[in-house]
């Protein structure tokens, strides 16, 4: 008898999103790697998602695409959806953050859940009160939270053939990530003009403010290019033509997609020592992890030494699809079988 998984995916985004959304992008690598492996998965997401999966929706599109949807009326709706059908599933895999915990207690079904970060120490209480009641995941081992008790740390991957490795390096720097302090986009400007190279900013405008008051004045068109959101049609062109991928992020990155679908073009990171990054970069060999700008200055003067070729097998390696779905199968099976002795 087959394995039968139930994946609550996010509503912010499509599965698998049409731009941003690593969440969603994640959840979309994991269930068609699951189908592909003879899983037999059941979907929750979006009417609109795209899937090898059973999809079952309530939500007719992504509440970020459509500001009539009330965030809390859907929300409420999906996650009801996904535990009124669990006894359908062997297990419940959760990537819907803290909200669906709090139905733990309504289902005998074994529930694994991947915390995809933190966003406040606020919704610690909510992960402490059902510590035990689901395996948690971690995406990093700096992602832990020493008061939760964790199954294991699955690192992301990423469907490898989405990308060609380019062997000869461009000379423009890009970043790559939602436009936010955290991320680190005045810094990659600096590090730009410090080392007099052109820099690509790709993604969505999360702080309007930050935008308007530190990037859009540095934004001619030459120099500098904002290029919008890419969507994976551009992705791979635009990390594979840079130089290095710059993420000189401002708080302890959870993990970082955008690292790892660099590397798979060859493109070297230059990545601030915070969060993950240490875990994902391997400093002089898929790039180099610095403490400031002046850090990521010299090394910019030494990303072209790097092997780009050494660099893409490095991630595959590390961080493909299917190292991740097999990670997470051994969760699966981990849980089933405590559950089987518990018995």
């Amino acid at each position: 008898m087959s394995l039968r998984v139930g994946v609550l995916a996010p509503i912010s985004w499509r599965v698998p999103p049409r731009h941003y959304g690593p969440w969603e992008r994640v959840v979309s690598l994991l269930t068609e790697g699951l189908v592909e492996r003879g899983v037999d998965v059941t979907l929750f997401a979006t009417a609109d998602s795209i899937t090898a999966a059973r999809l079952l929706s309530v939500a007719p599109r992504p509440l970020n695409e459509d500001a009539g949807l009330d965030p809390k009326v859907w929300e409420s709706l999906h996650i009801a959806n996904a535990y009124e059908r669990s006894g359908e599933f062997d297990l419940l895999h959760n990537h819907y953050d803290f909200l669906p915990l709090s139905y733990a207690g309504l289902t005998a079904v074994p529930l694994v859940t991947t915390i995809h970060g933190f966003s406040s120490p606020r919704i610690l209480p909510v992960y402490q009160r059902y510590n035990g009641r689901s395996a948690y995941v971690s995406i990093s081992n700096a992602d832990r939270d020493p008061s939760l008790t964790y199954a294991a740390t699955v690192y992301h991957g990423i469907a490898l053939d989405e990308f060609n490795v380019n062997t000869a390096h461009g000379d423009q720097l890009v970043f790559f990530g939602r436009i936010h302090p955290d991320k680190g986009v005045k810094e990659a400007i600096e590090l730009a003009r410090l080392a007099d190279m052109r820099l690509v900013i790709a993604g969505i405008i999360q702080d309007e403010a930050y935008f308007a008051r530190e990037i859009a004045p540095h934004i001619d068109d030459d120099r500098v290019r904002y290029v919008g959101s890419a969507g994976p049609s551009e992705r791979d062109e635009l990390l594979g033509s840079a130089l290095a991928l710059v993420h000189l992020v401002n708080f302890a990155e959870p993990f970082g997609l955008s690292m790892i679908e660099a590397m798979a073009c060859g493109t070297p990171v230059i990545g601030r020592r915070r969060g993950s990054v240490p875990e994902v970069v391997e400093d002089g060999v898929t790039g180099y992890v610095v403490d400031d700008v002046t850090g990521a200055l010299a090394a910019v003067a030494k990303v072209p030494t790097l092997d780009r070729a050494k660099i893409r097998a490095r991630c595959a390696e590390r961080f493909s699809r299917d190292r991740m779905v097999s990670d997470y199968l051994a969760v699966y099976q981990g849980v089933l079988a405590s559950q089987a002795l518990a018995r």
